[in-house]
């Protein structure tokens, strides 16, 4: 996605914020957290070298026909990708925030996560 064809100038600064993150996050070669959000779902990955390990989302079928868009959800989402990682034997991990605020469901999912065991 080039960032000089989207009009949305909120879009293009966390696109650019997302990019220049993403370029630190290679060059170290450290397992992420990478948390990805839309206004209805939340989604979050353990990657490393672009290969996902473990991951967790508002889609799964524990969710089907709750709200899924709110910070309560995204706790359970951060504690839940928080325990696999652990289960996986990752506990240590870097948080990508994708370029998204650090507030509201970005610091609930990263709270739950510390919680969960991960550190970071």
């Amino acid at each position: 996605m080039s960032v000089r064809k989207i009009k949305n100038v909120k879009l293009q600064a966390r696109i650019r914020r997302s990019k220049r993150l993403n370029h630190q996050f290679k060059q170290s070669g450290k397992v992420r957290l990478r948390v990805y959000r839309t206004p209805r779902h939340m989604y979050a990955q353990v990657i490393k070298d672009g290969n996902v390990l473990v991951s967790a989302s508002t889609r799964e079928k524990d969710f089907s026909g709750k709200v899924t868009g709110n910070v309560e959800s995204s706790a359970l989402i951060g504690k839940l990708v928080g325990e696999r990682a652990v289960a996986a034997g990752y506990d240590a991990v870097s948080f990508d925030r994708a370029g998204f605020r650090y507030h509201g469901r970005v610091k609930a999912v990263a709270d739950a996560a510390r919680e969960a065991g991960l550190k970071f």
